[in-house]
Parts: structure tokens; C-alpha cells; sequence
């Protein structure tokens, strides 16, 4: 038990610290409100359960050669999200009102989370210091599922933060794109920077 209160506030503390997940939930979430946010933390968040997923099942050499994989991978996502960034600072004042399709926000956010190989090494070093060393397959899914039940309520906080500023900046409709694709550039260069361990 106190291996979990441990765990908790540990991942409390690493959902504080904004990283590219934080910051395209920020953006959505500016963007297109709380709703594009909220969907955007699922799909981070199933992103993450995915690299979860590859630490519970104990892969640690396919987790080594899936990071080394996809690296090309990441590179195209950083491209996507610059891009999505410095189309989004340049959107005309009167584009407040454009909401994107909730499919497509899901899966950016998940496409974005389970890329991210700095999280997927992170993660694979992380949890297992929260494991017994001859712990079940039980136990090790507690861990994850208290990992990524923090993480979820965390990101939810993001979102809501940023759908509550949003009515401020809906009178300065400038303002909120080149907010907006300020994090999602910033979204881009975290990805960018992130490295394997």
C-alpha cells in the first residue's frame, strides 16, 4: 500500500511537468473546447496504455526495439504537429467556431502518446520500482492501472484548465490561435527533443 501512495503521488508529480501529451490536450482544448480536450486525454491516455501494455508483458528487449523503430515514426508526428501549429497561429480571427472531427483529435492523441519513445523507456524503468521483485502479473497490472488512472485524472485537469480559459480568450480570437499553435509547436519540439533513455 505504501508502494502505491508512493506511486501516486509520484505520478501526480510527472503529470504536473507539461510534456507533448500535455501540451496537445492544451491545445485541443483551447481550440476547439472541452470536448476536444476531454477526447484528446483518451487518446493520450490509450496511447499510454499501449506502451503500458509492452511494461506489464515484460518485453523489455521489443520495448528497446520498438523505441529504436520508432524513431522514424516520431519524426513524422513531429512534422504533423509543427505543421498543425503554424496552421493554427495563422487562422484567420474568424475561424473561432471550427471544431474538428472527434475522430481525428482520439487518434492524433493517441498517435502522439504511444510514439513518444522517451515515455515508453521512461515507463519501463518507472514501474517496476513499484513492483516486488517476484510480483504476479496481478500486481504488476495494479501498478499500471494506478500509473495510468493518476495520469488520466491529471491530463483531465489540463483539459479543464485550458477549456476555462478559453472564454476569456474567446474575445481575443488571435490571441487563442497563436496560443493554440504555440502548444502545438511546443507539442512538437517535446516530441522532438525526447529521447530514449
Amino acid at each position: 500500500m505504501e508502494n502505491l501512495t508512493v506511486l501516486v503521488v509520484a505520478t501526480l508529480v510527472l503529470v504536473a511537468i507539461p510534456g507533448p501529451n500535455v501540451a496537445l490536450i492544451v491545445a485541443n482544448s483551447l481550440r476547439s473546447g472541452l470536448p476536444a480536450g476531454l477526447v484528446t486525454v483518451f487518446g493520450t491516455t490509450l496511447g499510454v496504455a499501449l506502451q503500458l501494455a509492452l511494461v506489464v508483458v515484460g518485453m523489455v528487449a521489443i520495448i528497446e526495439f520498438a523505441a529504436a523503430a520508432l524513431s522514424w515514426v516520431k519524426w513524422v508526428g513531429v512534422a504533423y504537429l509543427l505543421w498543425l501549429g503554424i496552421q493554427t497561429w495563422r487562422q484567420p480571427a474568424d475561424s473561432l467556431q471550427s471544431i474538428e472531427a472527434v475522430p481525428a483529435v482520439f487518434w492524433r492523441g493517441c498517435l502522439i502518446a504511444a510514439i513518444n519513445p522517451k515515455t515508453l523507456i521512461f515507463n519501463a524503468a518507472f514501474l517496476p520500482q513499484f513492483v516486488a521483485p517476484n510480483a504476479s502479473v496481478g500486481q504488476v497490472l495494479v501498478v499500471a492501472g494506478v500509473f495510468l488512472t493518476v495520469l488520466l485524472g491529471g491530463d483531465l485537469l489540463w483539459a479543464l484548465f485550458a477549456s476555462s480559459a478559453r472564454p476569456v480568450l474567446v474575445r481575443f480570437t488571435r490571441l487563442r490561435h497563436r496560443l493554440t499553435g504555440g502548444f502545438l509547436i511546443v507539442a512538437g519540439v517535446g516530441l522532438a527533443l525526447s529521447r530514449r533513455a
